[in-house]
This record gives structure tokens, C-alpha cells and sequence, in this order.
């Protein structure tokens, strides 16, 4: 690698296990923490934050943990800078060897100086620079962080960024703690720092920004545009009040408009993006909201007629971005809605198996837009039965749910009785299974006597009270197809699960067919 692409790399240090979860109701115990630990690590980022040993018994064991069992990343450990706090992370970070790293920090804007530490500029200094010397008896690897630099005057921050360097300091982390920047200023920053610092070049510029405002983005994307080589940030941009900088944002705009930002780059493995999206937010209980970037359920889907069409002619048209390559494994979705057009109805009535021209495409069309003015969420077992009641039109063995009962409890196996549709036929199965939506499709798989892998489901409810609808969405994989996915919906769990898996057997029917 030339010293050039080397300059150009920007750093990931990812704080989801300690900044993230500061985030309410999204504290992890050990077990969780190692999980994501080992996401992380297989998204190779730069910096695993681990936790604040000093805060808890139960963190300092996460971190002595991952940095025992975790391999690749450097293991930080975050204290303040206070010798008790140093000494406890430096235990902690310890098994990691040369890959410890300490990250020290004292506030020095004027408001904190004022009213948290009741501190003069030079005594701030002087601590600043007491903590570096301190973590410095523990790793060679020692971060510094100014809390609330954005708001700390320029010519002080400076003073304290060049003092920290000289005592061994080597990354300079320049938070946004309140996220109260705006981009051109805090690009301003980093750049006056960058001019301005005698030593700046004996260590990392990272930034660390908050979304109080909504750009904890746009301001990291500004401090790289200025020289920042390091970008601190959490999985789904969870985090402290309106959360952090979101990784996946930041490493995909560098990505996508690596022409932006003078070759900046990144070594995230991107195709690991939604696999460890998914994990942190099962394991934190924080849903994704569906309009997310890059790993939100409606960021590479498409409701639009216009845009269905265009994607259908040229996927560049109105898409950035490859589904596959941030792990999304089953590609871009055209939603079917009141907006759709004939285009995208009628690909994706193809899927299904009903192949449709002229009068008979028309009417199922004219039956879909009825029901897309009644109805939100329009599913695939939504389509097929406007086929069953509307055309004479059915597609080679596609099955429907006629009944399902199933027996389940504490105390009880958990069985499913299902009937299936099939054309004119009918047939009815049991299976017992580990629970009732489990039992539900080890009978639908005896029926169809096709096996399919179930990858991934998960719920979500789309409407509100004791009465809510929940919109299962499942990936199943086939070993001649791969993967496919389905959605349904109802206010019985199981029947939205079972509808959801059927529609990927039914999809799974119509792809065999046409091969």
C-alpha cells in the first residue's frame, strides 16, 4: 500500500458497547456484548470502545473479556482522567497486548470548565496532560478526547491538543459531546487544528459526533474533508439522546462518493453491514425505523410507478446503492401499493407464477388498485387471492392457507394443523415442532414436501392496540434457488408467519417453472 492510500484511510472506531449503550433500554450483559464484539470484529473495523471499566463491575468484566477473546481490532477502554479510572481500564484492556488502547478524556469548554469542573484553562491542561502520561504506564496506544471541543474556543482547544500530543498521545478525538456543530464550522475546526497544532502530525485526528441536530453525518463527513482520519461511531447510530454517528452512513457515503472526499476509504467489510445491523438491534431491543439509511426495511424498497419502472429498465436510475453490497441478500423490493404502476405489477405478478397480458392484466390490475385504496400493505397472499376470485388464472401447484389450528402451552407440544389450497385440491397435515410457528411450517413443509431453510423472521407490529396487526417478513433459503423472502400479515402471529413462508414456497414454484 503506498503511503498515500494509507494517509487516505479513515479509521473505524466503533463505541456501540460503550457510547451505544448508553442509549436507554439498550444495555447488553456479557454474552450480548461478545456477540456484537464478534460482529464487529468480522465487519473489521478499526477500534473496538468496549465499555468504561471504571463504571461497573459487570463492564469492567466485558471489557477484560472481549479484549481476551477478540481478535483483530484494538480494544479501547475509556477513562476519565482521573489515576483510578486509568489504572482500572488499563487492567481491563490488558489480554489485548499492543492491541490495548486507553482513551482518556477531560472537558474544556468554557461552560464545563465553569460549572462541571470548576477548573481553570491551566489546570485543565495540566490534568489533560497528567491522564496521557498516566495511561501511558499501562499501553503505548493512548487516545485523548477534549469533551465538548465544539464548543471549546479554537485557540484553547488547540493548546490542549498540542500539550497532549507532547505527553504521548496518539489519536486526538475532537467530539461534538452535545452535537451542536454545524458542518462548515466544525470542517473549520479541524482544519485550524490542523494548521495550527505544531505536532499534529505525530497523531490521528478522529471526531466524534452526536445527532442532537440530525448531523452527526454530514459534521463527521465535514472533519474528513478537512483531515480527520478517524470517524467514532455506532451500528444503527444508536447512542446518548438522539445517538451518534451512524456507521453504516458514514462508511457508505465514503463509499459511494469516495469522489467527494479526495479517496478517502474505509476497509469495513460492507457486506456485513445488515447482517450486524440485525444483531445490535435484537440484542439492544432499539428497532430500525423502516426510512433508515442503508439498513432501514424500506431503504432499498421502491412504491413509486415511476421509479418501479425505471428500476425495472436501469436499477441505476434510482438507486445508488447495491443491496448486496451492505448484506441485503434479498435485493431490491418493489412494493406494491396505490402508486405502482402496470410495469412493477406485472413483474411481480410473474414472480408469482400468473403471467398477465392484455384483458386479463388489466382486470387483476383494476382489482389491485381497489384494493391498495382500502388497504396499506398489500402481500403477496393478497394477489393470489385476487386471482383465486377475479381470473380463471392459476399458477402451476401454488398452495393457499385454507385452515391452521394450532395446540400449544407450557405443559403441551406445540402441533399445527394446516390445510393447504391447491388448485381444486385440498390437503391437510400435523406436525409437532419447538414452538407453535415452528410446528406451523414443518407441517406446510410435509404438505408441499418442499424444504426450505428459514434464515431470518421478524415481526413487526403495523398497527397499535391489544388488537395490532404484526407484519412477519421471512428469508428462506432453498438449495437450488437460494433465498427468497415473503411478508404477511394478521393479528394472529402464527397465521402471518405461516402465510409469509408460504408465499416464499409459492415464489420458490413459480421460479422452477420458468427455469
Amino acid at each position: 500500500m503506498t503511503s498515500k492510500a494509507k494517509k487516505d484511510q479513515v479509521l473505524i472506531f466503533d463505541t456501540t458497547l460503550r457510547d451505544g449503550e448508553q442509549c436507554p433500554g439498550a444495555s447488553m450483559g456479557l454474552q450480548e456484548k461478545l456477540q456484537v464484539a464478534r460482529a464487529l470484529a468480522r465487519l473489521n473495523v478499526d477500534i473496538i470502545e468496549a465499555g468504561f471499566p471504571i463504571a461497573s463491575p459487570g463492564d469492567f468484566e466485558a471489557v477484560h473479556e472481549i479484549a481476551r477473546t477478540i481478535k483483530g481490532p484494538r480494544i479501547a477502554a475509556l477513562a476519565r482522567c482521573v489515576d483510578k479510572d486509568i489504572e482500572t481500564a488499563g487492567r481491563a484492556v490488558a489480554p489485548a497486548g499492543k492491541r490495548g488502547r486507553i482513551h482518556v478524556f477531560l472537558a474544556t469548554s468554557a461552560i464545563h470548565r465553569q460549572f462541571k469542573l470548576r477548573k481553570a484553562k491551566e489546570e485543565i491542561v495540566k490534568a489533560a496532560v497528567a491522564g496521557v502520561k498516566k495511561a501511558k504506564e499501562f499501553v503505548d496506544d493512548v487516545q485523548f478526547s477534549p469533551e465538548d471541543a465544539s464548543r471549546t474556543e479554537l485557540d484553547f482547544l488547540a493548546e490542549v491538543v498540542e500539550a497532549v500530543i507532547d505527553a504521548g498521545a496518539t489519536t486526538v478525538n475532537i467530539p461534538d459531546t452535545v452535537g451542536y456543530t454545524v458542518p462548515e464550522e466544525f470542517g473549520k475546526c479541524i482544519r485550524y487544528l490542523k494548521e495550527n497544532v505544531p505536532n499534529i502530525d505525530k497523531a490521528v485526528i478522529h471526531v466524534h459526533c452526536h445527532n442532537d441536530l440530525g448531523l452527526a453525518v454530514a459534521n463527521s463527513l465535514e472533519a474528513v474533508r478537512n483531515g480527520a482520519r478517524g470517524v467514532e461511531c455506532t451500528i444503527n447510530g444508536i447512542g446518548e439522546r438522539a445517538g451518534n454517528c451512524s456507521l453504516e452512513e458514514i462508511v457508505m457515503a465514503l463509499r459511494t462518493r469516495h469522489d467527494s472526499f479526495g479517496g478517502a476509504y474505509t476497509n469495513i467489510k460492507t457486506t456485513e453491514i445488515f447482517r450486524t445491523s440485525r444483531l445490535v438491534s435484537q440484542l439492544t431491543g432499539l428497532h430500525v425505523q423502516r426510512n433508515k439509511a442503508i439498513v432501514g426495511a424500506n431503504a432499498f424498497a421502491h412504491e413509486s410507478g415511476i421509479h418501479q419502472d425505471g428500476m425495472l429498465k436501469e436499477r441505476t436510475t434510482y438507486e445508488i446503492m447495491n443491496p448486496e453490497d451492505v448484506g441485503v441478500t434479498s435485493g431490491t423490493e418493489l412494493v406494491l401499493g396505490k402508486h405502482s404502476g402496470r410495469h412493477a405489477f406485472r413483474e411481480h405478478m410473474n414472480t408469482l407464477g400468473f403471467k398477465l397480458t392484455g384483458d386479463a392484466l388489466e382486470q387483476a390490475f383494476n382489482a389491485f388498485i381497489d384494493l391498495a385504496d382500502k388497504k396499506k400493505h398489500v402481500y403477496d397472499d393478497d394477489l393470489v387471492a385476487i386471482m383465486q376470485q377475479n381470473i380463471s388464472q392459476q399458477p402451476p401447484g401454488a398452495y393457499v392457507l385454507n385452515y391452521l389450528h394450532v395446540s400449544t402451552g407450557n405443559v403441551t407440544v406445540p402441533t399445527a394443523t394446516v390445510r393447504l389450497a391447491s388448485g381444486e385440491e385440498i390437503l391437510e397435515d400435523a406436525a409437532c415442532g419447538d414452538g407453535p410457528v415452528d410446528a406451523a411450517l414443518k407441517t406446510i413443509d410435509r404438505i408441499t414436501k418442499i424444504h426450505g431453510t428459514l434464515e431470518d423472521f421478524t415481526l413487526q407490529a403495523i398497527t397499535t392496540g391489544k388488537d395490532a396487526q404484526g407484519e412477519v417478513t421471512v428469508t428462506v433459503r432453498f438449495e437450488d434457488l437460494g433465498l427468497m423472502s415473503g411478508k404477511a400479515s394478521s393479528t394472529d402471529i402464527v397465521e402471518a408467519g405461516a402465510k409469509a413462508y408460504l408465499n416464499c414456497i409459492n415464489r420458490y414454484l413459480a421460479q422452477k417453472a420458468q427455469a
